[in-house]
């Protein structure tokens, strides 16, 4: 219960910063530019009352202010504005690419925190061994990788290796086949086939960092009195390690992978570039090349929520892994 009640005070506390969120989001995008300047500077120009009616269609013809209440009113109602593009549905897009993205960035992310604690407990527990050694090396060389070469690198690594078998043994273009399977387990097997790729891109590039961070956050753990103390009185070394040195040594790396959700979502848009999936990446690309302020308003409160809900996540863990932040009022 105590769970409970600090998950809905921090409920309480994330409301109102999603709300400033919101309107700095707005703000930001309301004062990039122009998104009628295609139409204005087209040859030969456009009548005046065309462009007029544009305006007053998405709203261009209103105070910020006025602007932003009428948008806000609107996403409470699941109505994310209207797309430059007449035909588009911005609701409809962001949620089915929404779900390709999410499908190996939250993959990604637990793939490379459970590498992240393995590494990062083993390279403590081993200091200045030759398996510290490697996984600091390794560590350090995925750190200096820029997620975009990686990922070309990946993708050329595959299609010399197709090549070279003469089929397709990995994919290396899009979310999913043109032709799906005819059965579910084909579904299936064809998507997990087309994550592998950039999956792999964003788990290394991420877990390089985290487990730097298990790391040292095991070893200021391992020196304190407590574990010394525990040791001492006799209990089993795997005992300490799991019941009080994980356990508390796990906090800073949970707040790290709660603040690097927005580098993890950013190195997406990356990744799907790559790999040319019609994920949200995609989706931001497009819009900003289209000057769609709509869209890339509905892209970035998406982001927004989820770094919020990320942070609640982490301070539910915080109060799981600490009994003593629960009972902070």
């Amino acid at each position: 219960m105590e769970i409970v009640g600090f998950a809905l005070r921090r409920l309480l506390v994330a409301i109102p910063v999603l709300f400033v969120s919101t309107f700095l989001i707005f703000l930001a995008v309301a004062k990039s530019g122009d998104p009628l300047a295609e139409l204005r500077e087209r040859q030969p120009p456009v009548p005046p009352h065309t462009i007029a009616a544009e305006e007053a269609r998405l709203g261009l013809d209103q105070p910020v202010l006025q602007r932003y209440w009428n948008w806000l009113t609107g996403v409470l109602h699941g109505d994310l504005g209207p797309s430059v593009d007449r035909n588009a549905d911005i609701g409809m897009e962001i949620g089915s690419r929404l779900g390709i993205t999410m499908r190996f960035v939250l993959i990604a992310m637990l793939i490379a925190a459970v590498l992240a604690i393995l590494v990062g407990v083993v390279s403590a527990v081993r200091q200045y061994s030759w398996l510290d050694y490697l996984f600091t090396s390794t560590g350090f060389l995925f750190l200096a990788m820029p997620s975009f070469w990686l990922a070309v690198l990946l993708k050329q690594g595959g299609i010399e290796l197709n090549t070279l078998a003469g089929q397709t043994l990995i994919y290396t273009v899009g979310d999913s086949s043109v032709i799906p399977p005819p059965t579910l387990g084909g579904r299936i097997a064809d998507l997990a086939g087309h994550l592998i790729l950039p999956t792999i891109t964003l788990v290394l590039i991420n877990f390089a960092a985290w487990s730097r961070f298990q790391r040292s956050s095991m070893l200021d753990v391992l020196g304190s009195d407590y574990v010394k103390l525990a040791t001492a009185k006799g209990l089993r070394r795997r005992t300490v390690l799991r019941k009080y040195a994980l356990r508390t040594a796990l906090t800073p790396l949970v707040t790290v992978i709660a603040l690097d959700f927005t580098a993890v979502f950013a190195g997406a848009v990356v990744t799907e570039t790559v790999f040319q999936w019609r994920g949200m990446g995609d989706y931001l690309l497009e819009s900003i090349n289209g000057r769609d302020v709509n869209a890339v308003m509905a892209w970035l409160l998406v982001a927004a929520v989820a770094v919020v809900v990320f942070n609640l996540f982490a301070d539910i863990l915080y109060a799981a892994l600490d009994p003593r932040i629960r009972r902070v009022r």
